[in-house]
């Protein structure tokens, strides 16, 4: 591939995750409810005990579809909804822009349980909380049938990621920005 294809691809890409931004941003409530619930079940079709450690969180953040892709400059964008005790209280947004070693594009689920109830307060105290600056997440990649201890984790944030369609190089949370928003 020539570099003027190679940069118009980029370009392809970026614009393409810029129009995701916005679509994403305009998500309705019903619209990410609607989502939240499917990744829900989702979650637990994956996780044998998603019950046990839903149970175990004082929070529950769901991103239902978190978009990523790339080619040396990458975006990753999605909304979703914080859940106390199954009910929503928030909704958010995530965002990450990156430069470096990538290539693809993919559609995943992430969902964040918050262990602890400090770093939940702290969460919801921050405008604009950073993962790997504001708070440490222990990533957990997941196929279909896994069973996780709940006792295994002393971390106050676990992240869940599954359902991932499409091919990406280069899985990490490092960096995500996480806000909230006021959807219609």
């Amino acid at each position: 591939m020539t570099l003027k294809r190679f940069s118009h691809f980029a370009l392809i890409v970026v614009v393409s995750l810029a129009f995701s931004v916005s679509a994403e941003a305009a998500a309705s409530k019903k619209k990410i409810d609607r989502r939240v619930v499917k990744a829900l079940v989702e979650f637990h079709q994956v996780v044998g005990n998603a019950d046990e450690l839903l149970a175990r969180a004082q929070g529950v953040l769901i991103f239902p579809n978190i978009k990523k892709g790339g080619i040396g400059i990458g975006a990753e964008v999605g909304s979703g909804a914080l859940q106390i005790n199954g009910e929503t209280v928030a909704y958010y947004s995530s965002y990450t822009a990156s430069i470096g070693f990538q290539l693809g594009f993919q559609v995943r689920r992430q969902i964040f349980l918050f262990l602890q109830q400090e770093a939940l307060d702290r969460f919801r105290a921050s405008s604009n909380w950073e993962i790997g600056v504001d708070g440490s997440v222990t990533l957990v990649t997941l196929d279909a049938g896994g069973e996780i201890s709940s006792e295994t984790f002393d971390d106050p944030v676990i992240a869940f990621v599954f359902g991932g369609k499409g091919l990406m190089y280069n899985l990490t949370l490092e960096g995500s920005k996480i806000s909230e928003i006021h959807p219609d």
